[in-house]
């Protein structure tokens, strides 16, 4: 049987390999400690269980649900965003949920790139970005992100031969993985290069509500953003809910309705019990997210503290779930984070997973309880007084 040239050309998705070399590592007996994944290891809040289990029991929710999901549902994104950011969006006109953020991503990408054209891709990146433009047959070109210029892509350093192939901009702050943030300075010039060059920016907020000192920005607060823009969210890190896989689209009417349209013909919307369950999770309080981001932060001031006591330096994390660490000079990402497994059973993300730009750091995930970091960091510092130097 012959695949189509699409498939044979995808990479193998490094989380998905991970995952294989964990299970075997575990099998043998080893105590894994997995810092590797951006998987919420806290519980999703009990309002949006029960009102799972409740909808569950409405034979009328077992029917197929709407392509494009509740009214109410549309409705309670525009609240939470107007809540949040105080940015006021039309239900469903430019609403649009999703099963999770991630396939947003890729629909995204097919409703506007063309095979030839060029989408504008940060490197290091959430994967998807690469494969979402190269799935149309487009080309990706790079933008390197690098800790001088605060992770930031420069736009002004893009040729224009490029720019005028160029249909795309892929954004994603807070960053995965730096854990970078970007300002509304940043987003006004993103703004502004988008209409300029008459580029769709593809904002991936994924990670908005885990924050620390201070609460990022949407692009969509910058006026006139949505002639150009649509931003991805997600309930996974928000509201722990990764497993319900619920993300939202929003902004650029004409955009949502694309996506919606491609959706309806793939995918049969999601089950209702899990759409109420979303709108459960977006009437919370404040006061749960902060509650929940106290946790994080703990973690966060120990693993940062803790890799800077060992050599790896690390910034400080803003938001996000990661922290970004430098590996050992002399040291390939990949290799420092293979023989760190080998040698302590803590997986850790080599940066080159995620680009070319990414080589010389490690990705290490929060979502681990407190003393779980603690064993980890002891672990780590007693194999790199081992560490053999190069």
């Amino acid at each position: 049987m012959q695949l189509s040239r699409l498939v044979q050309s995808l990479p193998p998705y490094h989380f998905a390999e991970t995952q294989k070399k964990l299970a075997a590592r575990q099998a043998a007996g080893v105590d894994v400690i997995n810092l590797s994944m951006g998987d919420p290891d806290l519980p999703a809040p009990s309002a949006v269980i029960e009102r799972l289990c409740q909808a569950a029991h409405d034979p009328e929710n077992h029917r197929y649900p709407e392509y494009r999901g509740l009214r109410a549902l549309h409705e309670a994104f525009v609240a939470w965003f107007q809540r949040r950011f105080r940015v006021t969006l039309t239900p469903e006109e430019e609403t649009l949920p999703l099963l999770g953020s991630k396939e947003g991503l890729a629909y995204v990408a097919a409703a506007v790139l063309n095979p030839g054209d060029v989408a504008l891709v940060p490197d290091p990146n959430y994967t998807v970005y690469v494969t979402g433009t190269t799935s149309t047959g487009a080309h990706p070109y790079l933008l390197p992100l690098r800790e001088s210029h605060d992770y930031l892509p420069d736009l002004e350093s893009i040729p224009s031969s490029v720019l005028q192939q160029a249909r795309l901009l892929w954004l994603n702050y807070p960053n995965n993985p730096t854990a970078a943030c970007a300002d509304q300075a940043f987003f006004e010039r993103a703004v502004a290069f988008a209409r300029r060059h008459d580029l769709l920016i593809v904002h991936d907020m994924a990670y908005a509500e885990v924050y620390f000192e201070q609460r990022p920005p949407s692009i969509l607060e910058i006026p006139g953003a949505r002639e150009v823009a649509v931003e991805l969210h997600s309930l996974s890190k928000t509201y722990n809910m990764a497993g319900f896989r619920v993300g939202w689209l929003v902004g650029n009417r004409e955009v949502v309705d694309a996506v919606g349209r491609l959706k309806s013909n793939i995918d049969s919307g999601m089950f209702r019990p899990i759409q109420h369950a979303a709108i459960a999770a977006l009437q919370l309080p404040d006061s749960w997210i902060q509650e929940r981001n106290a946790v994080y932060r703990r973690r966060r001031d120990l693993l940062v503290a803790g890799c800077n006591s060992l050599g790896l330096r690390a910034r400080q994390t803003q938001a996000g779930l990661y922290v970004w660490a430098a590996v050992p000079k002399g040291f390939k990402a990949r290799d420092f984070a293979s023989w760190l497994f080998d040698q302590t059973g803590v997986l850790l993300t080599p940066g080159s997973n995620f680009g070319v730009a990414g080589e010389g750091y490690l990705r290490i995930s929060m979502t681990a309880p407190e003393e779980r970091i603690e064993t980890a960091l002891q672990r780590m510092k007693a194999a790199l007084r081992e560490l053999p130097r190069p």
